[in-house]
């Protein structure tokens, strides 16, 4: 079976539409799955979380996505110096005080985990196991300079075996390896890449029960539509330069979370 899985769309409704549009033209998907962050830094919100919902997508909840739900008095995001902070906390405002109450509770719905069997539930394995950030938190960096010992650690805390397979994001940047027959997935991000790539991310991954494979997938889309509606809402220009540019230096933007 080969699914279709996409994460942190951050509000921008032009990357979800076209990595949507090329998972249609593909045809030969069993299915697709979101890891959540689907609100915040630009003017969306709703409409994110109706596409996905229109089109029944299955998915986890991401930080970002259980804080506005819940009106935490933060993201859980990380950020690196002062003006970082001060962008998170002004798109975390903006979004709540944007997000529908219909959107809200949707959001607060959404489970932490997901785990799909390709093979079926009557089979012992394998599975793909779906989390946002990682096994215990969605507020903790799952990035691709960890370690084994890190990633073993976290394949544990799921129950992950040889032959399974657990994709996340949250860190914005897409990677894979495997570590003693475990894969592990970081789609990256349809709507704001931090990787200096411009393009929505997703990923494709195929497991027959012997392998795994993994097609990290980078998609063009209205960054032009997506940069006006930004400057045209309240949200800070910033939001739009880092999508321009596939993610500014630390001292210009909010880290994305």
């Amino acid at each position: 079976m080969r699914v279709a899985v996409l994460a942190d769309v951050h509000g921008n409704l032009p990357a979800l539409e076209a990595v949507l549009a090329d998972i249609d033209r593909r045809g030969d998907l069993g299915g697709v799955y979101h890891l959540g962050d689907l609100v915040g830094y630009a003017p969306w919100p709703d409409e994110v979380v109706a596409a996905l919902r229109d089109r029944a997508i299955p998915g986890v909840a991401g930080n970002y996505d259980s804080t506005t739900a819940t009106d935490h008095e933060h993201c859980g995001c990380r950020y690196e110096d002062p003006r970082q902070e001060e962008l998170s906390h002004l798109s975390y405002a903006w979004t709540r005080a944007h997000a529908s109450d219909e959107t809200k509770r949707w959001l607060g719905a959404l489970p932490f985990r997901i785990d799909v069997r390709p093979l079926g539930g009557h089979s012992a394995g394998p599975r793909l196991i779906l989390v946002h950030g990682n096994a215990v938190l969605n507020t903790v960096y799952w990035t691709e300079d960890r370690s084994d010992a890190f990633c073993l650690k976290m394949a544990d805390q799921l129950g992950a075996r040889a032959g399974d397979a657990v994709a996340f994001g949250h860190t914005h940047k897409p990677w894979h390896r495997t570590v003693e027959g475990i894969w592990f997935i970081n789609t990256g991000s349809v709507g704001r890449p931090k990787d200096g790539d411009w393009r929505a991310g997703y990923v494709v991954v195929g497991m027959d029960g012997e392998r795994v494979d993994v097609e990290l997938v980078r998609v063009e889309y209205d960054l032009a539509r997506a940069a006006l509606a930004i400057r045209e809402s309240d949200l800070p220009d910033d939001f739009a330069e880092y999508l321009e540019v596939g993610g500014m230096p630390a001292s210009r933007a909010a880290d994305a979370g």
